[in-house]
């Protein structure tokens, strides 16, 4: 018996519009008064995060990849960055004029494009342009151009004050091996090929939600998970019921229990009713 769902959200609980389909308002509603937890399990911290789940009414929150994990009110499960690896990625930030932000619990700095990118409406304008549009294929762009070169421009924040749970780094999948030689400590979770989020080393969105199921005293049999990418690939073969979207990479369509439709195509709706969780 499935007694809660997490859903990933872009590629998987909202369009390409940043928006949830009726038939998965419908089915999270349906789903929650058969009195099934319903929440969210994201690379995104929980800045915007309403906005960016289209203002869904949810029960929980695995954010940052699996970094910070939040019910209601009540904070389950916090892990920040060390302090020195923390500096390591700064000093690694800086030296190569990276555009990076970095996720504390309530705000976001860093980066002016990487802020800019992380809002809604960007993500709604960047869904329109063609393909072909150079922001999608000039990867020595994305990896090393900055408009900021000044020293130290990223070690004087004040949001380094606080507890960093992730941060987000312009970066080609090309360039992978790059960083898993300069950022040995850090753990390197993928959701798009133009950036790269970095969490504490052994973060993932699975691991938080253990720390939720923990907590709520749920078997991990009793779950279900929705995703489309490569930082889902963990949860959805760690859970009960792992969904790979219609719309997924490949690898993670043949690691799911299950591939449904697309998110543009009442996916969600089809697997739970595929299930008889409604």
């Amino acid at each position: 018996m499935i007694k809660a769902i997490f859903f990933d959200i872009d590629g998987t609980l909202v369009t390409r519009q940043s928006e949830a389909l009726k038939s998965t308002k419908r089915a999270i509603k349906e789903a929650q008064a058969r009195g099934i937890l319903c929440g969210i399990a994201t690379g995104r911290g929980p800045v915007h995060l309403d906005e960016r789940i289209d203002f869904l009414d949810m029960d929980m929150f695995v954010t940052y990849n699996g970094q910070l994990v939040y019910q209601g009110d009540q904070d389950i499960y916090q892990r920040p960055f060390e302090q020195d690896v923390l500096r390591e990625i700064v000093t690694f930030a800086d030296a190569e004029h990276r555009q990076v932000v970095f996720g504390a619990r309530r705000r976001i700095d860093g980066s002016f494009v990487m802020r800019l990118s992380q809002l809604a409406w960007v993500k709604w304008v960047a869904a329109l342009m063609p393909k072909w549009f150079p922001v999608r294929t000039t990867k020595g762009l994305l990896q090393s151009f900055s408009p900021n070169r000044s020293k130290g421009r990223y070690s004087r924040l004040s949001i380094l004050n606080e507890p960093i749970y992730q941060c987000v780094m312009f970066s080609a999948e090309s360039e992978t091996e790059k960083l898993l030689h300069r950022l040995p400590n850090v753990t390197f979770q993928r959701s798009n090929p133009y950036s790269v989020d970095i969490v504490p080393k052994g973060g993932s969105k699975f691991l938080g939600i253990q720390k939720f199921l923990e907590a709520n005293q749920i078997d991990v049999s009793e779950v279900m998970a929705f995703g489309d990418h490569l930082n889902d690939l963990e949860m959805l073969e760690g859970v009960g019921i792992g969904v790979a979207m219609g719309n997924a990479e490949q690898e993670t369509k043949d690691r799911a229990d299950y591939v449904t439709d697309t998110n543009e195509n009442d996916g969600i709706y089809k697997a739970l009713k595929h299930f008889d969780i409604i």
